[in-house]
């Protein structure tokens, strides 16, 4: 009888087989379903605009997939994961063009009546808020089941249990939106479940989580990074049977462990093992001896403090092996020749020394090697000559060519921050396969004559698509009618000499990405031909040279280049037209001059995408112009050390997302630019250097609450110093020096939480450097009264100027607990009494200037004071190291002035000094990211800039960021 079903329906089967295809045309009822469910979704791309009644056939909607036999609907594919099309290649997605590429709205419950649906993908849409919902658990004919990064809060439903027939569940979220597990006993009815992806959740308090997962028999893939587990007792014996996959990443322990659990090395049949960013110590994982089917390895940034175990060499199935940022050392052993299957290595930012082994020649499959940031000293014809003996797999008696060109199938090297040395082979020039080379920041001599890398270097590197090895010295010579071989997506060789012509064979390089020839000795104009060549560049950095003419001239259409710096030039002229979806625009330091009206009035016909505009010392002149509304999308607005004059225009109060503005060092008028009470977005407001007059209105406290920055000096602000400012507990830079500012300083200065936090709570604030500074400086002012006391609690100011001012009374007797200072300056006031003996405490003081005060009696004695130059503390009656004058014991003491040559105040001078070795805490980290290097010097310009410029009589000092760059290398 069952042989007799079983011979029907094969029959059945191959009938319906033999039929002609027909086209499946959706049942109504499911598409009066669809209908229902799109009108509780928001949908701004009108992506589904196809689902309507004028198309009945729902078959052949967005995302629908319905059975070619059956006509019921099978899957929906609603997925808004961001692709390609919102990519930008110098800083990552366009979030803003995904945003509105989301569905959002609500889940209609009517979902469920599609009885048939087994495969729903939800994910990377906007459902911020909501609940996962429940009447999911009833769909029990779904086997696949994606809602991951959904924006959902809250529980995990325990009705998703019921879907018995899953075999694919996601409900990975995001940092921002944790899910939330009681325990994962719903899991334990899911039997035909293959993947589980449960990324970020909050799993505390499901204490047999590992028991309940190891009973799924069909279990291969299980993702629970950055999810947070509570302790637990392990299984004697694991029943992980299938158990291919295993991403623990950024797992948190509640409570912590200080250990790798041991039951992962137990999976004998792990394939991928990925164990990123765990911090655990001690040596590097024994146990992974026993996982001998591990093809993929991610250990990146642990703190193993220990060697490459040995054993790790004999995991002969790795391709994908990441020991990033592990806090390893010792060397890398020959054995790692044993790794023949490897595809992709990466040891790059550890401590490992020495010499790269020749064994590495035997890894012929290798096409992505990164060393970067190592302790290497090889000679790098040393160094790629390891690589020769790899050649083709069908060839094993053949004798192998010397050279590194023998090494055919590496397609990315990289050996960025190392100290290798030497010339560049000629051989190198053979890897025809090379497609992204990375050499920067190493010693590389180019050629032993002349260090220069000419046409031959390069005329095989066919499949080159991105070369940087920047900051290496090297100097190209081709010649002027020299066009590559190969198409460039991306290049940096900033530093190199490329000049004095502009590089004509740049322009036959029409796939270019990303370009950075800054700093490269370029004397030239820029050919009209560039701007064609390059208008798909997403980043354009031609920086640092010396580039003259006026853009405008080679320019036929405005500039379309996403972020374009030029700044640092000659370029002179009226300023460039811009198209519409330029983001970064950085003019900084060249000629440009008149005004900016046509510039900024002339975009009038669709909204401008800019967001970061630096004009910075150029000779633009005139008002500013009142046409900022169409530049809604501006975040940083620098306009200082031009020749402005008038007001604030209204209009700059409509950008609604500044967060920065420089316009200091100008000839602006006029009281307190009400425009800047709209906006609630500040974060930097320099308005110093100008003509403002009136009072600092009490609104500036009240509204501005999220400012870090606030930079008046050198204005004709007069007045008291409004209470409102205290409400401004970010504030981490007050600079109000140079007015006519009158009234005591404020005792609620106390209230500046920012101030009283130490550096190592800042690193993830504005620009990720401002935690390194904070200031104080109300010097050259008319303020009365004594310094307050509870100025003292301001524990993480690094800067306080009081000086040229009418204060009196002592110095504050807690001023030791300020143990974050660096440089104080209460210099020209008439200020009484002793030293405070807790002065000495404050370690990292590099500057401190008391003079011509009423000071009296003895210098407290410590090794910081006894450091300082007598003139800090000339003009008082005062005794002891360093002044000359010896301390009787009758406790009289005498006025000490000094010479003539004092006059000037050293202070300022000194400061500069000061300020490098007081900063040498921070050194080490400025040495690491190039973006807070530029960020930070940027941000000194404007502290250091005041007290340089007094001393030498100048408006102009400032410190370039290459400047910058080469200071810190020397240290």
């Amino acid at each position: 009888m069952n042989s007799s079903i079983i011979y029907i329906l094969v029959f059945v089967q191959l009938w319906l087989f033999r039929l002609p295809c027909r086209e499946s045309v959706c049942i109504p009822s499911e598409r009066e379903t669809l209908l229902k469910f799109k009108n509780n979704l928001n949908d701004p791309s009108n992506r589904l605009w196809s689902w309507n009644h004028n198309h009945t056939n729902c078959c052949h909607w967005y995302g629908v997939l319905c059975h070619n036999v059956t006509s019921h609907l099978l899957q929906l594919h609603l997925n808004s994961s961001p692709s390609t099309a919102f990519y930008r290649y110098y800083d990552g997605y366009d979030w803003e063009g995904y945003r509105g590429f989301q569905f959002g709205g609500e889940i209609s419950p009517c979902l469920a009546d599609l009885k048939h649906l087994n495969y729903l993908d939800l994910s990377a849409n906007d459902f911020e808020g909501m609940a996962i919902p429940s009447f999911l658990g009833t769909m029990t004919s779904l086997t696949h089941l994606d809602l991951s990064y959904t924006g959902f809060i809250w529980k995990i439903p325990f009705q998703i249990g019921n879907l018995s027939n899953l075999v694919y569940l996601d409900l990975g979220s995001d940092f921002l939106e944790p899910l939330f597990a009681e325990n994962l006993e719903w899991v334990s009815s899911m039997w035909k479940l293959e993947y589980l992806h449960l990324r970020n959740a909050n799993l505390s308090k499901a204490f047999h989580w590992l028991h309940t997962l190891q009973s799924l028999p069909s279990l291969t893939h299980l993702y629970l990074s950055y999810c947070t587990l509570p302790h637990y007792n392990e299984p004697s014996l694991l029943n992980f049977s299938s158990l291919q996959t295993l991403h623990l990443s950024a797992t948190i322990y509640s409570p912590a462990i200080s250990f790798v659990p041991k039951w992962i090395f137990k999976l004998k049949k792990l394939v991928s093992l990925q164990f990123r960013g765990n911090e655990f110590p001690g040596p590097i994982l024994g146990g992974i001896r026993n996982l001998t089917l591990l093809q993929n390895l991610d250990l990146f940034k642990n703190s193993f403090s220990s060697s490459i175990p040995d054993c790790l060499y004999g995991l002969h199935h790795l391709k994908f092996l990441n020991l990033m940022a592990s806090n390893l050392h010792g060397t890398i052993s020959d054995a790692l020749g044993n790794l023949t299957s490897l595809v992709r290595l990466d040891l790059s930012y550890n401590q490992l020394q020495g010499t790269i082994p020749t064994s590495l020649g035997n890894l012929c499959n290798l096409r992505d090697i990164n060393f970067s940031n190592l302790k290497l000293n090889q000679q790098v014809n040393e160094l790629l000559e390891i690589l020769a003996p790899c050649i083709s797999h069908g060839l094993t008696n053949l004798a192998v060519e010397n050279h590194i060109g023998a090494f055919k199938n590496i397609d990315m090297l990289h050996f960025y921050d190392n100290s290798i040395g030497g010339a560049l082979p000629r051989s190198f020039g053979k890897l025809s396969s090379l497609r992204y080379l990375d050499l920067s920041t190493n010693k590389f001599s180019g050629n032993p004559f002349q260090r220069v890398v000419n046409e031959d270097d390069l005329a095989n590197l066919t499949s080159l698509r991105g070369i940087d090895a920047s900051g290496n010295n090297f100097t190209l010579k081709v010649g002027p009618n020299w066009l590559p071989n190969f198409q460039l997506s991306y290049l940096d060789v900033r530093s190199w000499k490329l000049g004095p012509s502009f590089p004509s064979w740049i322009l036959s390089q029409n796939k270019l990405l990303y370009l950075d020839m800054s700093n490269t000795g370029i004397i030239d104009s820029i050919p009209t031909q560039m701007w064609e060549a390059l208008s798909q560049d997403l980043y354009l950095n031609l920086s640092h040279n010396h580039i003259h003419g006026e853009i405008g001239t080679t320019l036929k259409n405005p500039i379309s280049i996403d972020n374009t710096d030029l700044s640092s030039n000659h370029l002179c002229g009226k300023l460039p037209y811009l198209s519409s979806d330029v983001c970064r625009l950085d003019l900084s330091s060249n000629s440009f001059s008149e005004s900016m009206h046509d510039y900024l009035c002339n975009n009038q016909d669709k909204p401008m995408r800019l967001e970061f505009l630096n004009l910075a010392s150029n000779n633009l002149s005139g008002e500013i112009p009142d046409c900022w509304m169409n530049w809604t999308f501006l975040v940083d607005v620098n306009l200082q050390s031009n020749h402005f004059v008038g007001n604030l225009p209204q209009s700059m109060g409509s950008l609604a997302e500044l967060q920065a503005l420089q316009i200091s060092n100008n000839t602006l008028s006029g009281i307190y630019p009400t425009s800047l009470k709209k906006n609630n977005q500040w974060i930097s407001l320099d308005l110093g250097e100008n003509y403002l007059s009136g009072t600092i209105p009490s609104w500036v406290g009240e509204k501005l609450l999220n400012v870090k920055i606030l930079r008046l000096r050198s204005n004709s602000f007069a007045g008291h110093i409004p209470n409102e400012i205290c409400q401004m507990s970010l504030l981490q830079v007050l600079d109000l020096a140079q007015n006519n500012l009158s009234g005591n300083i404020l005792s609620c200065f106390s209230n500046l939480s920012a101030m009283t936090l130490k550096n190592q709570r800042r690193g993830d604030e504005y620009k990720n450097f401002l935690g390194l500074v904070t200031n104080i400086d109300l010097s050259s002012n008319r303020l009365l009264g004594e310094i307050p006391r509870e100025i003292t609690d301001l524990s993480g100011l690094n800067f306080l100027n009081l000086s040229h001012n009418q204060l009196i009374g002592p110095i504050p007797e807690g001023i030791g607990n300020m143990g974050s200072l660096q440089c104080i300056d209460f210099s020209r006031n008439q200020l009484s009494g002793e030293i405070p003996p807790t002065i000495s405490h404050l370690s990292f003081l590099s500057m401190l200037d008391l003079s011509y005060n009423h000071l009296k009696g003895k210098i407290p004695t410590g090794t910081q004071l006894q450091t300082f130059e007598a003139f800090n503390f000339i003009g008082n009656n005062l005794c002891g190291p360093p002044l000359p004058i010896n301390c009787s014991s009758n406790g009289k003491t005498h006025s000490y002035e000094g010479s003539d040559e004092h006059e000037v105040n050293w202070f300022f001078v000194g400061a500069t000094i000061g300020f490098v070795v007081g900063f040498w805490m921070v050194i080490a980290p400025l040495l690491i990211c190039r973006s807070w290097r530029y960020a930070y010097f940027h941000l000194l310009d404007h502290i250091l800039e005041p007290y340089v410029n007094s001393v030498l009589g100048r408006k102009d000092f400032h410190i370039e960021h290459n400047i910058a760059d080469e200071f810190l290398l020397i240290l």
